[in-house]
């Protein structure tokens, strides 16, 4: 089971796209989790989630473990599957609950009464879902391990 997990190339050009999106989610992972870069912590999080979104709290701790955790996962190239399935799971979510009704670009002019559409979260999850196809590739942990 863990050979399947670990498999993947030795091509370094996944190397760019795990070190980006690692950096992305443990950022805002990281926001949630412990109240880093201005977040609100995990009391802050759950609160917002379950009265704006009606996400419950259990689901709001795993969206904040699977951010946090997905994102230092890909970053260093460990158990990339799982961590990118993850992270394509909360942006599914964050999708739903948040962006889609506010169309597909982000709100660039930073409009009060609108927010950011859904075109960053499909970027994020394409870049997951190249992971989450191919594995890790060469530099990464899941390459040691195999």
């Amino acid at each position: 089971m863990l050979e399947t997990l670990v498999q993947t190339s030795d091509t370094w050009a996944l190397l760019p796209i795990r070190l980006a999106l690692g950096a992305i989610f443990i950022g805002h992972g990281g926001q949630k989790l412990f109240g880093w870069f201005g977040g609100y912590g995990p009391k802050g999080t759950i609160g917002y989630f379950q009265q704006a979104l009606g996400v419950p709290p259990a689901l709001t701790v795993l969206a904040m473990l699977a951010e946090f955790f997905g994102g230092l996962g890909v970053l260093l190239g460990f158990l990339t599957r799982p961590a990118a399935a993850g992270i394509i799971g909360v942006m599914l979510v964050a999708i739903a609950k948040v962006h889609w009704g506010h169309g597909f670009f982000l709100n660039w002019e930073l409009k009060p009464e609108r927010g950011h559409g859904i075109e960053m979260n499909l970027a994020l999850i394409g870049m997951a879902l190249t992971l989450l196809v191919a594995g890790a590739g060469a530099f990464s942990v899941d390459r040691l391990l195999r």
